[in-house]
């Protein structure tokens, strides 16, 4: 979740860059784009070994990067990023130094790194090794603004973090930053700090050891993993464990907390983090990294979706955190009984997590399932009402100010509406194909056949049509590609009804509801319809749970 909500008098206004064409520099296509720098080699996998230095707001560290030659190298360079003001000391390659070529040296390019090597066999594996140090870039609002977050937790003492969704993980350590490569065999992470303090990563703790009065920790991920989720967390922390019976067996959760804030974390996580589990495994499908754990890690800033070590911001409140208290962002008042941030930064493991967009422009994959996954835990706790309520009510959040889907190979995102938008239109969908257990049967199965890949857009909506049996293009191309709400138009002549879709992409086609539980289906199209009403009906009974605009022509 990069995008977070601010309360601004009575409304919610979503923090959402606006970017023109004409901002979109060469910068942006060497971070955006799968270049022939990029293109010929497959990351396997990451070793990160860290050491902040909490005074002089500074890093020293190293990345190895193990990874597999593809058949279509077409350069004799590889592209590292690692985001300016960081800086490359050393550099080895199949563990030996590197030699700079006679003639072709690695030289730097703003952000990146160019990097001569030899040609290899299609299909051996390499390592290249990065030593590194400087002052990474400073958050200066978290996660709105990325970087590393310097800053003191309530008794003064150091704590540590970094958010960095969209700015991008090489703003902390060198690596191939793009999300359409996840390191197929994991990840490990070495953060090495003073004694008296914590350091937590991603997956499990996989050993500890001190010298000198500075401690070791290192974590491993088994699973691949974006990027950006890679992260430490820094900070007087303590540990308590529970566990969950869940679909593939027995799942380890850990929490760990600020050693204050234990019996807070004690009774908020143990009230909500079970019943979501099971809600989301029930309707989403296994929770998709059990070898890894799942985990809540507190945190300095309101949360992330960091794979297996959820940062948790939301200081221990029912509803979205700002200004000191919860607010409910659907209005409907369903969102103030649960804490926002466990709930949807959880799901985000299922969608951004496990399922991962190649670009950002298609991050309404990650964000609009994830807000959708908001209405189910409500519809789990409290019924389905509550969790059309709550639905509906996110509507007020949407802006329509530009397209959901962004621009392609320049890394940046579409609009913040890819939120609330984003699960109106699942809600919508769920209403056209209208049968619950399809729609449910459809959300495992993206999780089950896209199980730690990355897919674009178009893979998920042609999977939903396939898998409903209704061609639901038009519907992802109004709601994601135009601004445009469509308006279900009318006349009424006794009870003679006329009706057609207006305000929308060509050949817009859905279907919508008269009612809820009633059969009674109008088949719009942009050209007028005709039928006759039956008595029991009126077009102010339209489906609620489709969004749309209804408008009675004059």
């Amino acid at each position: 979740m990069k995008y977070f909500w601010r309360t601004t008098g009575m409304f919610f206004i979503l923090l959402a860059g606006k970017y023109s064409s004409a901002q979109y520099t060469h910068q942006d296509t060497l971070r955006g784009t799968i270049g022939p720098e990029r293109a010929w080699w497959d990351v396997l996998r990451y070793d990160i070994s860290v050491t902040p230095d909490y005074n002089k707001k500074s890093i020293t560290g190293r990345t190895t990067i193990q990874y597999k030659v593809l058949p279509n190298q077409k350069s004799d360079y590889l592209q590292i990023d690692l985001q300016k003001p960081l800086n490359i000391d050393t550099l080895f390659y199949d563990d030996k130094l590197y030699i700079n070529y006679p003639g072709k040296p690695y030289y730097n390019e703003g952000n990146v790194w160019h990097i001569p090597l030899p040609k290899a066999q299609v299909n051996s594996i390499h390592s290249i090794s990065i030593a590194y140090h400087g002052n990474p870039r400073i958050a200066v609002r978290a996660p709105w603004d990325g970087g590393w977050i310097f800053t003191r937790d309530e008794k003064g003492r150091p704590w540590m973090t970094v958010a960095c969704q969209g700015l991008g993980a090489s703003v902390w350590y060198p690596c191939k930053d793009h999300q359409s490569d996840e390191p197929d065999n994991g990840a490990t992470l070495s953060v090495t700090v003073v004694d008296s303090l914590v350091a937590v990563g991603n997956g499990r703790l996989k050993n500890k050891t001190s010298t000198n009065g500075m401690t070791t920790w290192i974590w491993e991920v088994k699973n691949p993993i974006n990027s950006y989720n890679l992260v430490p967390y820094i900070g007087k922390y303590v540990n308590f464990t529970d566990t969950l019976a869940g679909e593939k067996g027995t799942l380890d959760c850990s929490y760990w907390v600020l050693d204050y804030n234990l019996d807070k974390a004690k009774k908020q996580f143990g009230r909500d983090v079970k019943p979501m589990l099971h809600c989301f495994e029930y309707w989403m499908g296994p929770y998709p990294f059990y070898e890894d754990s799942y985990k809540l890690v507190e945190s300095s800033h309101l949360g992330m979706e960091h794979q297996s070590a959820t940062a948790y911001g939301n200081h221990y409140m029912n509803g979205y955190y700002s200004g000191g208290q919860g607010f409910d962002l659907s209005g409907s008042g369903w969102g103030m009984k649960w804490d926002y941030i466990i709930i949807h930064e959880s799901g985000h493991e299922w969608f951004a997590n496990n399922i991962t967009t190649n670009d950002i422009a298609d991050m309404w994959v990650h964000e609009g399932f994830t807000d959708y996954s908001e209405p189910l835990f409500v519809e789990c706790q409290y019924g389905k009402k509550a969790a059309d309520e709550y639905c509906q009510g996110l509507r007020r959040n949407i802006q329509n100010d530009r397209p959901v889907i962004g621009p392609y190979g320049v890394n940046k995102e579409g609009s913040g509406d890819m939120y609330a938008k984003g699960a109106n239109m699942l809600h919508t969908i769920r209403q056209v194909i209208n049968d619950d257990e399809k729609f449910r049967q459809i959300l495992r199965g993206l999780n089950r056949d896209f199980y730690h890949k990355t897919v674009d857009s178009r893979d998920v909506e042609k999977y939903m049509s396939e898998k409903s049996g209704i061609d639901l293009s038009k519907i992802f191309d109004q709601y994601l590609r135009t601004t445009k709400v469509p308006v279900l138009e009318y006349k009424m002549n006794d009870r003679k009804l006329r009706y057609r879709w207006t305000n929308c992409v060509d050949g817009f086609n859905m279907p919508v509801q008269i009612g809820t539980g009633h059969e009674l289906w109008l088949k719009p199209t942009t050209s007028w319809q005709e039928m006759e009403l039956p008595l029991n009906y009126s077009m102010d009974e339209i489906n609620k749970n489709f969004y749309i605009t209804v408008k009675k022509a004059g």
